[in-house]
């Protein structure tokens, strides 16, 4: 499915495991088709949020022919290859095109952090070798490095570069690459809170925790937005902006995947170094929930 288009809410989707702490496929297909009916417009699977870093390239592939499968055409899917080494990132992008991804999230390299050359290296490497659209991944919190204005400006002129998920949360870093935005190269808001005011300078959606919630909200409020109805839009970025950010008040994916589990949907445990919440932040987190009434 061509991804070049897409605008609306993608779901940085959670990888539920049991409790032996392998993969639970069996909630990982019931997810996807929660996500399908609730009108979530794209999955993003092996991201951050789904703790691929904890996870061997073996359960990669295994996890991203899942929600292959259990999309069916009906959504998008794209896959999280990123890695600090550039060979690795293009090893799992090749392999994720040969299962069928529609398309990659690369991230810049974290750890070793390159200079500005280097990243921009790091990206055309595996731009140039795949077939399917790649959207680049700048989340200088996660990784200890940005992709400079000067080499967004480059990147958006690949032919497969087809975006950027931009997660920086800093609004002058936003306007200053929003001048590539054009029809060859979308803005996708990578942090919720901020989703509107990313959109209200051409972005084109969200790459959303909050979704894996609430994901016809992610869906109804992005469009909303896009679609005119501003009003509405912001009347629920307002509404649900606690919960949203309280997605954040331990390291993601631990409150989202705690959320899922009180709400009954088995995303089950994590991978260490992630473990379980403070008592105080269980009950914060429960507190937001019930007012958001997803609880009970």
């Amino acid at each position: 499915m061509d991804i070049r288009n897409l605008k609306g809410s993608i779901v940085a989707l959670i990888t539920p495991f049991q409790e032996d702490g392998s993969v639970d496929f069996a909630k990982l297909k019931e997810l996807v088709e929660w996500h399908v009916a609730s009108k979530t417009d794209a999955i993003l699977t092996l991201g951050t949020t789904g703790e691929s870093s904890t996870m061997t390239h073996e359960e990669d592939d295994a996890v991203l022919r899942c929600v292959i499968e259990a999309a069916a055409g009906r959504v998008p899917v794209i896959a999280g290859t990123g890695s600090n080494s550039t060979q690795t990132m293009l090893e799992k992008s090749l392999r994720a095109q040969e299962l069928g991804a529609d398309g990659l999230l690369i991230i810049t390299p974290y750890y070793n952090k390159a200079n500005a050359e280097g990243i921009y290296r790091h990206f055309v490497t595996v731009a140039d070798a795949v077939k399917i659209p790649c959207i680049l991944y700048n989340v200088p919190g996660r990784t200890g490095c940005s992709i400079s204005v000067e080499n967004v400006e480059r990147l958006s002129k690949h032919p497969n570069i087809c975006g950027i998920k931009e997660a920086s949360g800093d609004m002058s870093y936003a306007m200053k690459i929003a001048h590539c935005i054009g029809p060859d190269f979308a803005l996708w808001c990578g942090n919720d809170d901020i989703t509107l005011p990313l959109l209200s300078i051409g972005g084109s959606g969200v790459i959303s925790v909050w979704a894996n919630i609430m994901p016809e909200a992610c869906h109804n409020m992005v469009m909303d937005y896009l679609e005119g109805r501003q009003t509405q839009a912001v009347a629920t970025a307002v509404k649900y902006l606690d919960l949203m950010n309280g997605l954040f008040m331990e390291v993601n994916p631990i409150p989202v995947k705690t959320a899922l589990n009180m709400m009954g949907k088995g995303a089950g445990t994590f991978r260490l170094p992630l473990c379980g919440m403070s008592e105080a932040h269980l009950v914060q987190l429960r507190g937001l929930l019930e007012k958001a009434g997803l609880l009970g």
